[in-house]
């Protein structure tokens, strides 16, 4: 297939073509993709364009060496998780070495890092908590909140009809929203 074929194909035929064939070109089309999200994301941690161009950088080297190793479902998700975790890990070193470098912490670093580790925590637990919802309402909120796909669109990629996506989104959110509290609270104790 030819660059502009590939353009039409959807990100889980792309890496199931990678997965085939062990084409890192396949790999660079889809990373290309995602280029944009990435850059605002780590630009939104970052707070630094400079930085937050390196840091794309990285999670496409890292990208390279990790996607061989798993079987991917979701690639915008994990890709995304992959830029997330790669700025909170950049942050919280940039924070070590501040408090290494200078005596006094500014308490204004110090509740961002609060701000930035509780999101941290949230994310972890809004994860695991999709993870326990029922597979018809795991994949229709994954589909429908994280991949940004219309009701239409997961109802081809499901099979489900729209009754039947509208009942597993509204459901799922009741019941992850259910479970991130008893998690939260867990947490808390």
């Amino acid at each position: 297939m030819n660059q502009k074929q590939l353009e039409h194909i959807t990100d889980a035929q792309l890496l199931e073509l990678y997965y085939q064939n062990n084409d890192n070109e396949l790999l660079g089309i889809l990373l290309q993709r995602y280029t944009l999200l990435l850059l605002g994301t780590c630009l939104k941690y970052l707070k630094n364009e400079t930085e937050a161009r390196d840091a794309v950088q990285q999670v496409f080297l890292k990208s390279l060496t990790e996607i061989p190793k798993y079987k991917i479902t979701y690639f915008k998700s994990w890709i995304y998780m992959v830029a997330k975790n790669h700025c909170l890990m950049l942050l919280r070193n940039k924070n070590i070495t501040l408090e290494f470098d200078s005596v006094s912490v500014v308490e204004e670093d110090n509740n961002k890092k609060e701000e930035l580790l509780l999101k941290e925590e949230q994310l972890n637990i809004l994860e695991a908590s999709i993870d326990e919802l029922n597979d018809g309402q795991k994949e229709c909120i994954q589909m429908f909140y994280l991949q940004k796909k219309s009701y239409q669109e997961v109802c081809e990629h499901t099979g489900f009809t729209l009754l039947q996506v509208k009942s597993f989104i509204q459901n799922g959110k009741r019941n992850l929203k259910i479970l991130m509290e008893k998690k939260s609270i867990k947490n808390h104790e």
